[in-house]
């Protein structure tokens, strides 16, 4: 038999597995995160028919002759282009801009992919669609990341404890133009209730209140008030009235704010900070420290209205987890019904030596093979170059130009491999018509 006849074979075959890759591509030009097949082609063996020799001296060598026996499929590569980003507006929908790929888990066996369309199951765990595989990461507890890679869980409802006020800071104005505090509608000669009535003394003091919390996320209600007692000189003091029984004030008696002359506050009496106590029932010990300010930013007092206000205090009641948010560097933000945001998780990224070595194995999922190097585990900015985008999926990086392009050659390939087959035909056909 004739060896064109084989060799034309071999390239039928071959481009067909060419067309049979060229139309998986065009299969998947719109599946998430899918990475485009590539066929490369090499020569098969070839039949040495005389064997080079080596210049006698008074001429030339012989080189060697061979004829080739058709071609075989060199490899089938994937091409690992990053893809464009499409925009959905789910923030469970992940894309990684990078070379990384996610970790998911079935058990104990772990799978990789680059299609970051993930969902919530029953269970609060963040899985893959298609098959269920959990979305590994490193869970955190109280904002403070755990040890260790592990299923990612976000259910809905999980509480986050109450965190009692240890600090309030205070910031505003007191009106420098306004008079001094008078006394004399007091009976004691005493900041009380009667001399605050007085309308002589309306510009002469305010008040502020803010909530604060216990152990147990009880609100109580934090109330100061202060007077003018002289130039540049303005008294405050706790009112305790609201507060549990056991309340201690910073000292027995009202403190003092000195202002300078351009408005600014000096320093405040004692020189360490004011510490408020009381013990709720059945809660911890509350011990608050006051934060009077320093500078422009804080307690001021320039001619003006009485803006002093309690600004702001660290402390929350218990509250349920009602949303997330998921940042750039796949760290996981939970959002509570008490106002806070606490950190929940953080995704892991992997990387490659060689990631065209990952072995495919369906569902957009690629699993370890020999060639692929163990997988390399860090975080997006954070050993790993990698980034993720919340709300948006990778599209195949299929280009469909290309394909068609490929698909042009690979059919001309195989019609010229097929016309070798038909001519061999023809010419075994003459040699069997000689017996006639």
């Amino acid at each position: 038999m004739m060896r064109s006849l084989f060799s034309g074979v071999s390239g039928l075959r071959n481009h067909q597995v060419r067309m049979d890759v060229i139309g998986n591509n065009i299969s998947n030009v719109n599946t998430v995160g899918f990475k485009a097949g590539r066929v490369t082609f090499k020569e098969g063996f070839a039949q040495l028919l005389q064997g080079a020799s080596r210049p006698p001296g008074d001429h030339g060598g012989i080189n060697p002759i061979q004829v080739g026996l058709g071609m075989q499929v060199g490899s089938i590569d994937t091409i690992f282009n990053q893809g464009n980003l499409e925009t959905t507006g789910l923030n469970t929908d992940l894309a990684i801009q990078g070379d990384s790929f996610f970790t998911v888990a079935k058990g104990h066996q772990h799978y990789y992919t680059r299609a970051g369309n993930f969902q919530l199951d029953a269970d609060g765990r963040l899985v893959s669609p298609t098959n269920g595989f959990v979305v590994q990461g490193r869970m955190a507890d109280n904002g403070a990341f755990l040890d260790g890679i592990r299923d990612i869980v976000l259910p809905f409802g999980q509480k986050t404890a109450a965190k009692p006020s240890d600090s309030v800071a205070l910031a505003g104005n007191l009106n420098a133009s306004a008079p001094v505090f008078d006394f004399s509608s007091s009976p004691t000669n005493a900041f009380d209730a009667a001399s605050r009535a007085d309308p002589v003394n309306k510009d002469s003091w305010t008040e502020s209140s803010i909530t604060v919390f216990d152990s147990l996320g009880n609100q109580h209600d934090l109330k100061l008030q202060f007077w003018k007692t002289a130039a540049d000189t303005w008294t405050w003091q706790i009112d305790g009235t609201n507060l549990p029984a056991g309340f201690t004030p910073p000292n027995s008696t009202p403190q003092t704010l000195q202002f300078d002359t351009t408005g600014i506050l000096l320093a405040a009496a004692p020189t360490d900070p004011p510490v408020i106590t009381f013990t709720p029932s059945g809660a911890d010990p509350v011990s608050i420290t006051l934060d009077l300010g320093q500078g422009i930013n804080g307690i001021t007092s320039f001619a003006g209205t009485n803006t002093a206000v309690l600004r702001d205090q660290n402390g929350y009641a218990a509250g349920q987890l009602q949303n997330f948010s998921i940042d750039r560097t796949g760290t996981i933000t939970g959002s509570f019904t008490n106002g806070t945001n606490v950190v929940l998780a953080q995704i892991v990224l992997a990387d490659f030596n060689n990631p065209a070595g990952l072995l495919r194995v369906g569902d957009n999922m690629y699993a370890l093979s020999g060639n692929s190097g163990g997988a390399v585990n860090g975080f997006a900015l954070e050993g790993s170059q990698s980034t993720i985008t919340s709300g948006a999926l990778e599209m195949s990086n299929v280009d469909l130009a290309q394909e068609f392009t490929n698909m042009i050659v690979a059919q001309r390939g195989f019609q010229a491999n097929s016309r070798v087959i038909t001519n061999s035909d023809e010419m075994l056909q003459e040699v069997v018509n000689l017996k006639r």
